[in-house]
């Protein structure tokens, strides 16, 4: 599974836009067990097609078309790719973009050409249904997870600087001439406490205990690094789980803002994936719920006045010029039409026209960059049962 920041997000956002100003986005569901992932390619080929077919439709010769789509066809040869996917994978082609994510996000199927990048499919993972993080923490292994409600997918620390295992955080330290201390810590109380990795390793004293501390102490300190270094841009809760006597030292370390206060205790070696899942999101869930039933509240309160509105319209113009303060969309559905910024007049359609862009995408867009909440949810749960709600910041 591949890490999606907002500086991702806003980098697809900002890119240079490819020949005649067109951008591919590509969204499909994927699976993770044979013989479901044989269909995968299947389903990406007629992705490509109808890429094409657009593409043609905006105004490309077939030649052309192929060219910018060439990126993607070694997917379709490439059965190690299907191996080692989530829920959804998303592309981005543009003459300078190839751009993909394997996400835990159940897509709809479609390819999309319009003369930006859509990313409303996206912005579940930046919002109340979105993405939060489990850290489980061993002195052995270090294992960093990225979940939603419904799925859990271990992320690569290989190419990152979080370390993965205490001897190789103290790699450089004396603790290479020490025991690798694994269980846990309790107080000296004169006799020896068995703790070692290895049969018939004890402390002998208080001052062994100490020592072990520290060294867990200064091995978390380093994750704690690596860690903000990777999720520097994150505003995603992330749950600690451990035996129960790590927790604590690790919060010493902690800079994280999101830190969730409880945390899942236990060994992770004796904790399936689906398992972390539902006990993270049992944590996470108050969180998430809070955020975007206050907004959905505060539309309510300022329901049929100047602050809210639920027509497109006047939502893309608003958000166009930084006036959003809160937006609901509706994933799955595409309101078409298109948005001329000098005029500042929007068209809305009812089918597809060419030229055409996502409307709903549009406003989210805009509103995320101007730093508004975008809520990206099922239809039911917009306010007011139409396909778009905003609260306005004046």
């Amino acid at each position: 599974m591949d890490l999606l920041t907002k500086n991702d997000l806003r980098a697809l956002i900002e890119k240079p836009k490819g020949p005649k100003g067109l951008c591919i986005s590509i969204f499909m569901p994927t699976h993770r067990m044979w013989p479901e992932t044989q269909q995968d390619p299947i389903r990406l080929k007629n992705l490509l097609r109808i890429a094409e077919e657009n593409l043609i439709r905006n105004g490309l010769r077939s030649p052309e078309a192929k060219k910018l789509l060439e990126p993607s066809q070694v997917f379709l040869i490439d059965t190690s790719f299907w191996r080692y996917q989530s829920d959804g994978l998303a592309i981005f082609l543009s003459s300078d973009v190839f751009q993909y994510y394997r996400l835990p996000l159940k897509f709809g199927e479609f390819a999309v050409v319009t003369h930006r990048f859509n990313i409303k499919p996206l912005l579940p993972l930046f919002n109340s249904d979105g993405h939060f993080f489990v850290l489980a923490l061993s002195q052995n292994k270090i294992r960093l997870f990225q979940s939603t409600r419904y799925s859990i997918s271990e992320m690569d620390l290989e190419k990152t600087h979080v370390p993965t295992s205490i001897s190789e955080a103290l790699r450089y330290t004396e603790f290479e001439k020490q025991p690798h201390f694994r269980t846990r810590i309790t107080p000296f109380t004169g006799g020896s406490t068995p703790v070692g990795e290895k049969a018939g390793t004890f402390y002998s004293s208080r001052e062994d205990i100490d020592e072990a501390r520290k060294n867990i102490l200064e091995y978390f300190n380093r994750v704690d690094k690596g860690l903000h270094e990777l999720l520097h841009d994150e505003k995603a809760p992330l749950v600690l789980a451990g035996v129960e006597y790590l927790l604590p030292i690790y919060r010493e370390t902690n800079s994280y803002p999101y830190l969730m206060e409880r945390g899942i205790t236990g060994s992770p070696k004796e904790t399936n994936e689906k398992e972390l899942c539902e006990q993270a999101w049992t944590i996470v869930q108050p969180y998430f719920q809070k955020e975007q039933e206050d907004a959905a509240r505060k539309y309510k309160q300022f329901a049929d006045t100047d602050r809210t509105s639920h027509d497109i319209k006047e939502i893309v113009v608003a958000a166009y010029h930084g006036r959003v303060e809160s937006l609901f969309v509706a994933v799955g559905a595409r309101q078409w039409g298109a948005f001329n910024p000098e005029t500042q007049v929007v068209h809305a359609h009812e089918k597809e026209e060419v030229g055409d862009e996502d409307l709903l995408d549009l406003a989210a867009i805009h509103a995320f960059l101007k730093g508004g909440s975008v809520y990206a949810v099922e239809p039911e749960k917009v306010p007011d049962t139409s396909l778009s709600a905003a609260v306005f910041r004046y």
